[in-house]
């Protein structure tokens, strides 16, 4: 199972034609990623047939909401099902890095019938076995997670553990600057199934006008630059996974 993470109608669009098999729906992935429009949701659920996935995360930062921040988490899940989505990924952390237990339960029965991921928020768990435990728990279908490090390839080790642990009581998705170059020996050494990827590249504005002294984006961010998924991108990423699944048909 591939999965792209998308921002816009164009990147999902050219993450399923280049072979993606489910997307996860964003926007402002510079931030990590929050949940997208209902009009955005709308759009992609009728363009695409592959499933879509919603990410409920109301702000950036990290992962303990208030009161009132999971009151709009409810909402937004309520929004994803009524425009179709397949599925919703979310992650509640405590205060002290745990899994938020009940409230994520709470979501993910709210949630229902659609899927939940359980996303990144578990890298940042102290202690990453003991919060696969406590998702499990929750009620979700998977976790996204790199093993706790930048990428998937410096958490590899972990990220094996956390797939024997989990012993099919729940998926494991890996994430992490996975690449064509390192899919293969990504998922030789985890025995995942599942890879999510985020393969957005710059290409400049076709803008001619702007005040160039004024910036409205965070600094160090390119106001006239625009980041989109190319399928042909998709494609290498994809066919490369299938050439491991040729190879070793045990692993995936």
């Amino acid at each position: 199972m591939l999965e792209i993470c998308v921002d816009s109608l164009g990147s999902a669009r050219a993450a399923q034609s280049g072979g993606a098999q489910r997307i996860e729906l964003c926007s402002s992935l510079s931030e990590g990623g929050i949940t997208p429009s209902s009009g955005l949701i709308r759009a992609v659920r009728e363009s695409l047939s592959i499933p879509v996935f919603v990410i409920i995360r109301p702000r950036a930062g990290d992962f303990s909401y208030t009161a009132e921040e999971f009151a709009v988490m409810r909402r937004d899940i309520a929004t994803a099902k009524t425009c179709a989505a397949n599925g919703v990924a979310l992650g509640l952390l405590l205060p002290d890095g745990q899994v938020d237990i009940e409230r994520t339960r709470e979501l993910v029965e709210l949630a229902r019938p659609m899927a939940v991921t359980f996303h990144r928020a578990i890298d940042w768990a102290p202690q990453m076995e003991e919060a696969l435990e406590q998702v499990i728990k929750a009620g979700a279908d998977r976790i996204l997670t790199s093993g706790g490090a930048q990428t998937a390839l410096q958490g590899i080790t972990r990220i094996a553990r956390m797939v024997a642990r989990a012993d099919r009581r729940i998926g494991v998705m890996v994430c992490g600057t996975v690449r064509k170059q390192n899919i293969g020996e990504i998922a030789r050494g985890t025995n995942a199934s599942e890879f999510h990827a985020s393969l957005r590249k710059p290409s400049r504005s076709p803008v001619i006008y702007g005040h160039r002294p004024l910036s409205l984006s965070a600094s160090g961010l390119d106001d006239f630059a625009r980041y989109a998924v190319a399928a042909e991108d998709v494609r290498a990423l994809r066919d490369e996974l299938e050439a491991v699944q040729r190879q070793t048909p045990q692993v995936l």
